[in-house]
């Protein structure tokens, strides 16, 4: 094999409370990502966002998921997912990358074992290394990080509903937002809701998942970064949401719902926003099952 070309979708991390230890594969929006061997490691980007993407790999998630894999590539994303969004466009090229590099080298790692190796490129864009993105976009499904470790859920059979509203929030300034120590009420508030979450997938129970997305730690501190938020959840819940959160570090917003409500909670959603004169993009999309080759 000289070339390898795969697919690595938007993920949505935390999922309320499981900040930095959930995240949700979505099957799209995304980014196709190919790589091949060259005689030094370099980087395009074309398609959404490209301009604002750094080509220097030293400043790039996939390119220091490349190092990190001592691998001189040509990488090539074809960029899918909206920088800045909240919807994982930092981890889609570090996930996407280090399952390329695994199957085109034949290195031989799991999916679960190159989830900590693709958390490492995420320096690049967040100052830290976290899984939260990369963990779902590799493994697919509903995915618990914890250290090295990563495990994935089947979810029930979901729609996701995803909003975009024309806000910028980074993800080192949502980051800042978050306080360095919480009350231990809230800390066992969020253990609790994460957890509920935990067994809504494992019991397949919708509704038991959307309860669990509410919490009092995400939502509290960052949702004052989103305009309009509080009226655009309440919007989503009118027309049947199971439950609503911030994806990742924002703006975007998602909601889980069944399938059949989703374009009415999309509208909803939409509508709302612009009442506080806020444009925005939106998609209507399902649970995803991680990077694949195509």
């Amino acid at each position: 094999m000289d070339r390898i070309r795969v697919k690595a979708s938007a993920t949505s991390a935390n999922l309320g409370a499981g900040f930095d230890v959930l995240g949700l594969a979505l099957d799209e929006p995304y980014d196709v990502i190919e790589v091949e061997p060259a005689d030094r490691l370099a980087i395009k980007v074309i398609g959404v966002g490209s301009e604002s993407i750094p080509l220097d790999p030293e400043r790039n998630t996939a390119g220091l998921v490349a190092k990190e894999m001592g691998r001189d590539v040509l990488i090539t994303i074809y960029s899918g997912i909206r920088p800045a969004s909240g919807l994982g466009s930092s981890a889609a090229p570090a996930a996407g990358v280090a399952f390329a590099i695994n199957e085109l080298f034949s290195l031989g790692y799991t999916r679960e074992e190159l989830v900590p190796i693709a958390a490492r490129g995420e320096v690049a864009a967040a100052g830290v290394a976290h899984a939260d993105n990369v963990g779902p976009c590799l493994l697919g499904g509903l995915t618990i990080v914890c250290g090295g470790q990563a495990e994935s859920l089947e979810m029930p059979e979901v729609g996701v509903v995803a909003i975009m509203p024309d806000v910028k929030v980074s993800t080192r300034v949502a980051r800042e937002a978050l306080p360095a120590c919480i009350p231990l009420r809230e800390m066992v508030q969020n253990v609790g809701k994460a957890c509920m979450l935990v067994a809504g997938a494992a019991k397949k129970d919708p509704y038991l998942i959307g309860r669990s997305l509410a919490d009092s730690f995400n939502e509290k501190y960052r949702s004052p970064l989103i305009k309009g938020y509080e009226g655009v959840k309440a919007g989503a819940m009118r027309e049947g949401a199971y439950g609503v959160a911030i994806s990742g570090s924002g703006p975007t917003m998602i909601a889980l719902c069944p399938r059949d409500r989703a374009k009415a909670i999309e509208k909803a959603m939409r509508d709302e926003f612009l009442s506080y004169g806020i444009s925005c993009e939106s998609f209507v999309t399902r649970v995803g099952r991680g990077v694949k080759i195509i």
